[in-house]
């Protein structure tokens, strides 16, 4: 039989029909680029990882007389709280490897700041140091009443694209001296000097991260393989929660747009160094690197007002890269000084028992 005599299957025919009548696939931030479909070991390695066995229990603290909510994760039944602020663009999650092990000797919070992580607040791009302070304050009297436990504050900075939120909001309370029971004050990777002078800079740096993502593996990927991370695991925790889906681009974007804060950016560091001096808790800095103290805090260590750890081979985000360290530091800080649920702990002297918070 002639090749000419075939008529088509009809099974061919409905399959050219369905194809005829598909519609178009919906516009995509990624349109343009070659699909590469992503091997099943990098998805698995990727993989977003939840919390749960890290913090114990999540909650949403509402502000009253407004509109206000701020999501915590908490960790650990006894002892003293350690209070985690984290730096800007993160979230609480990136302490979450280091409360898993802290918690087996203190209590752990970390709070998602405003404009970030599952926070809701009606102003979201207010990141005005008095404005987050503010808010510290709040969740602290709607958690804890008017009788907090002993508390150390931890604030989380990064010097590469001068994300100093977390560690500025923690020396500007501390420094207010308007919480009786903070005992102690624990400050990771920032230095006012070095912050300064990488202002100018902010704004490029910002700009030149991946903005789009087409997944939360490629973001957790991304975040890893571009530096801002090193430990891979930490990253599957803490990244998916500083990202959001838009609709519109059909693809995943950054839960918070630092950029247009940038009103803000030079009050979290202006006179900081003193700030933290002045602070009348027991003091304890993190650093990761060799980076130079600028005069005051240089001064401030010779003359032993506070306590100062360079931590090696890490990048900026030492709570994430080195947990276990992180954690032990941590954990030792509250022991050398003495510190306990209610407070400083003085040998001899005793304290009538009091319900825990």
């Amino acid at each position: 039989m002639e090749s000419s005599n075939l008529t088509s299957l009809p099974e061919d025919d409905e399959q050219q029909q369905h194809q005829q009548n598909q519609k178009p696939p919906s516009f995509s931030a990624f349109a343009s680029l070659p699909t590469r479909p992503a091997t099943q070991s990098c998805l698995q390695k990727y993989a977003p990882l939840g919390w749960t066995g890290l913090f114990d229990k999540e909650e949403d603290v509402c502000i009253p007389d407004s509109n206000d909510v701020f999501h915590v994760y908490m960790a650990g039944t006894e002892g003293p709280v350690v209070f985690c602020l984290h730096g800007g663009g993160y979230s609480g999650l990136s302490f979450a490897l280091s409360a898993s092990k802290i918690k087996e000797k203190a209590r752990v919070v970390a709070m998602d700041l405003r404009g970030h992580g599952k926070t809701s607040t009606e102003n979201e791009l207010d990141l005005s140091v008095e404005a987050m302070c503010n808010d510290f304050f709040a969740v602290v009297k709607a958690m804890y009443g008017d009788s907090p436990p002993a508390i150390v504050l931890v604030g989380h900075s990064i010097k590469s694209f001068s994300h100093s939120m977390g560690g500025s909001v923690a020396v500007h309370v501390a420094a207010k001296r308007a919480l009786p029971s903070l005992a102690g004050l624990v400050v990771v990777d920032v230095v006012e000097g070095t912050a300064m002078a990488s202002l100018i800079h902010m704004q490029k740096l910002l700009s030149s991260r991946m903005q789009h993502f087409s997944s939360l593996e490629k973001a957790i990927e991304w975040s890893v393989k571009g530096g801002s991370l090193r430990n891979i695991d930490s990253a599957r925790v803490s990244v998916p929660t500083t990202l959001k889906y838009n609709d519109a681009k059909n693809c995943y974007v950054y839960r918070t747009c630092l950029e247009e804060t940038e009103q803000y950016w030079r009050g979290w560091y202006e006179g900081l160094s003193d700030k933290f001096l002045s602070c009348p808790v027991p003091k304890l800095l993190l650093l990761a690197g060799t980076d130079r103290l600028d005069r005051s805090l240089t001064i401030g260590q010779m003359q032993g007002k506070f306590q100062m750890v360079v931590v090696r081979h890490t990048g900026h985000a030492i709570q994430e890269d080195t947990p276990d360290e992180f954690a032990t530091l941590v954990v030792n800080f509250i022991s050398r000084n003495r510190i306990g649920p209610h407070g400083i702990e003085i040998p001899g002297l005793h304290r009538p028992s009091q319900p825990q918070q």
